[in-house]
């Protein structure tokens, strides 16, 4: 501060002008425990042996993300090795699109999935319910990004990025683009050029958008995605154009009803897979599922989508079916994934009864003979009067929980 005070007083009085037009101040960079760096207590970062041992753009990164306004920079090194493997992640996502995607295409194939600006109306409108989704979310990205960095929310234009890339375009729509691509899941060459046409769209938006935080390894991967003859590939990422529309504000077109319809969707696929983890499914069994929706049109996009869901929560394809309202099974498991959406799940699917019996005899066996332990202990008058209050009441909730457990075991076999 003072030394901008000191800059900007001198420039005032020297030449009349103001040095400067806008000045951010940050918080100074401390020690992961918050401390301030002193080499004396030996706990200053060389930013050479960070650059060195996690990138130039994880620490970069990590700095420009760990501005609070009005608060210091604690530089935590796991936080650091948390955006190099960020970095690592966006390598992956952009190796699938160039070696997987992409495989097999000529160049003139490769070029005419150039991005040639942001992408409108029509285009988006004649989209797949999936491809509709995540087009969606990355122009309001773009646009809650724009708004955050022309308010200097640095931070929170960093951490929106990097929940996007991440949670949207990798965990979700890389994984739905494989029923696109592959013909083994129900891909076709319509479906796979659609889903390479937004795969490198979306990217190549994300790299732009990425670009002032690790402008090092976006802009490595920018000029392996297709580019136009005669486009500004041959200059480099940082004088690309921001993704905007141009006019009107730079608004990007959304669809909301294809974001809640694919959250539906989203949220189906959870719930079987909350399911197959409490019941212990091994991974490489496919179950059987009947998805139970009440409204015609969601319907209508669940079974567009069947493919997806099928190998999104490892489905059975020949025992999958969506059905309307009062479908269901009356020996199965009926998840509520949310108003008017079911998920019915027999349960000679999920569990062998025999080997589920065993198991849960088993561990009932074995929480019976912990509770009796716990009891006695618990019902000992020297133990309650002399051990502390806490210890006591840590007993006692330990026990709650193990009874609450044998309850539920005690049901489960039941329903075997």
């Amino acid at each position: 501060f003072f030394w901008v005070a000191r800059m900007a007083m001198m420039g005032l009085e020297l030449t009349g002008k103001s040095p400067f037009s806008v000045v951010y101040l940050h918080g100074l960079v401390r020690a992961a425990d918050n401390t301030k760096m002193s080499k004396t207590k030996g706990n200053v970062v060389d930013p050479l042996d960070t650059v060195a041992e996690y990138g130039a753009d994880a620490l970069r990164y990590s700095l420009l993300t760990g501005v609070t306004p009005g608060q210091d920079v604690p530089l935590n090194m796991e936080k650091v090795n948390t955006n190099r493997n960020f970095a690592n992640k966006l390598w992956n996502c952009a190796k699938f699109v160039t070696d997987n995607a992409l495989k097999g295409l000529d160049a003139e194939g490769r070029e005419a999935l150039a991005p040639a600006g942001p992408m409108g109306r029509a285009e988006l409108d004649a989209l797949p319910l999936a491809e509709r989704y995540i087009v969606s979310k990355c122009h309001a990205l773009v646009e809650e990004v724009t708004h955050d960095l022309e308010a200097y929310q640095l931070g929170e234009a960093g951490r929106k990025i990097y929940d996007f890339l991440w949670d949207d375009y990798a965990d979700w729509y890389i994984e739905v683009s494989k029923t696109r691509l592959y013909e083994g899941l129900g891909g076709t060459p319509a479906s796979a050029a659609q889903a390479q046409r937004v795969l490198v769209y979306v990217l190549d938006a994300c790299l732009r958008l990425l670009h002032p935080f690790m402008p090092y390894v976006t802009e490595h991967l920018w000029h392996h995605l297709p580019r136009a003859p005669g486009s500004d590939a041959a200059t480099v990422l940082m004088l690309s154009d921001w993704p905007q529309m141009e006019g009107a504000g730079g608004a990007l077109p959304t669809d909301d009803d294809a974001v809640a319809a694919f959250a539906s969707i989203q949220a189906i696929v959870r719930g079987i897979r909350n399911a197959r983890a409490e019941y212990a499914v091994d991974l490489g069994k496919k179950i059987a599922a009947t998805v139970v929706v009440e409204g015609d049109a969601l319907r209508d996009h669940v079974r567009a989508e069947i493919a997806s869901i099928v190998s999104l929560a490892r489905l059975d394809p020949a025992a999958t079916e969506v059905a309307a309202a009062g479908a269901g099974a009356g020996d199965a498991v009926n998840l509520v994934v949310q108003d008017g959406v079911d998920v019915v799940l027999p349960l000679s699917g999920l569990v062998d009864p025999e080997k589920e019996r065993a198991r849960l005899q088993k561990q009932g066996e074995k929480l019976a003979k912990e509770i009796e332990k716990l009891a006695g202990r618990l019902g000992q008058a020297g133990f309650v009067d002399k051990a502390p209050a806490a210890v006591v009441e840590k007993a006692r909730k330990e026990l709650a929980e193990m009874e609450e457990q044998a309850a539920k075991i005690t049901t489960s076999l039941a329903a075997l």
